[in-house]
């Protein structure tokens, strides 16, 4: 069976875990769990050669840095440098003009947490036997609350391995979640997707033949410099942004889904980074320095003062540098809205 290859996405403005992350240094390059960083953990799931070819990794310019540090132990691996920022459907496309028609493409956000790194990769074989049978396949995650931040995917007939996308549902309020949880035939869209290169290249021409156009253009004319290839900028900048969900998950008909149960976070807030973490008895998480008395469910990141509390409960407390945030967990969705987060 041929290798699959990694597409591994980069990027983010670095507004949702403001103050430690930033747009110079976004989510996907932070150490939030302990040892390794985000974009680290993600190559590291796709190491093994036996099942997986070098990673290809797609970034802006401005991540190439910390790409470099930090993409050491990845040989083989090549860089797909975008000229400027077009959302995932144009990513996704330039990393499928630089493979085979035939090669399959596994398309990981490079800033997720998966706990169970088992059953992602149960679920990558499965999603790949349905790519190389012609399907564009997204991995579902099996929802464990009626959350208002996802999209979801409602799973039609069944396929070998996995179901036929009978619906993509956009981010629902609090009523719907709760029915969707209810009904059993739901999962969140976990933004990551599987298929063979020259078959998302055909979708993507036939739902947006004018993106595909100047994707294509913008390879043509780009140069490799080492072991990074860097599209042309002129092509690129015509092009209207847009996710793969819209321009070709929810037009094609040969969408399907896999279900993985292999403890998916996006690590989209403070929350989300709590509960990812290790805690102690009273829910508590800290790292640097910090004392905390009589505290529940209290997350604490400091990278020097030491941050003292006592009898907080559900709050997040994060000091970087000469930036200081304290919210409830509850309104750590917001945090992108602050000032401080927009870089003002």
């Amino acid at each position: 069976m041929s290798a699959i290859h990694p597409v591994i996405l980069c990027g983010g403005s670095g507004t949702r875990l403001w103050p430690r992350s930033r747009a110079a240094r976004p989510k996907p390059f932070l150490d939030l769990l302990g040892g390794r960083t985000l974009f680290q953990r993600s190559l590291d799931r796709v190491c093994d050669p036996a099942r997986f070819a070098p990673p290809l990794i797609v970034a802006g310019a401005a991540h190439v840095a910390a790409i470099e540090e930090q993409a050491e132990t990845s040989a083989g691996a090549r860089l797909m440098v975008e000229p400027e920022p077009r959302n995932t459907a144009p990513a996704i496309a330039l990393a499928a003009h630089a493979l085979a028609p035939d090669d399959i493409m596994l398309v990981c956000p490079s800033d997720h947490h998966i706990a169970d790194e088992a059953a992602f990769l149960a679920g990558t074989e499965r999603a790949a036997h349905l790519a190389r049978e012609g399907w564009l396949t997204a991995f579902g995650i099996a929802p464990t609350e009626p959350a208002t931040g996802y999209g979801y995917i409602r799973i039609g007939e069944a396929l070998a391995g996995g179901h036929r996308v009978d619906r993509f549902v956009e981010k629902p309020d609090r009523a719907t979640a709760e029915a969707f949880l209810a009904s059993g035939d739901h999962v969140w869209n976990g933004g990551i997707f599987c298929m063979q290169a020259g078959r998302y290249l055909e979708e993507l021409a036939r739902h947006r033949p004018a993106l595909a156009a100047s994707v294509a253009a913008a390879m043509a004319q780009g140069e490799h410099r080492g072991w990074q290839c860097h599209p042309a900028p002129a092509p690129f900048a015509a092009i209207a942004g847009e996710s793969i969900d819209y321009a070709v998950m929810e037009n094609t008909d040969r969408a399907a889904v896999v279900s993985a149960d292999m403890g998916w976070s996006d690590i989209g807030s403070w929350d989300a980074v709590l509960a990812a973490r290790a805690r102690d008895a009273a829910g508590n998480s800290a790292t640097g320095r910090a004392d905390l008395v009589d505290c529940r469910n209290v997350l604490v990141e400091s990278d020097g003062p030491r941050v003292s509390a006592i009898g907080l409960e559900d709050v997040v407390i994060v000091v970087d540098g000469d930036e200081v945030l304290v919210t409830t967990r509850a309104g750590a969705q917001a945090v992108g809205r602050l000032t401080g987060a927009s870089g003002k």
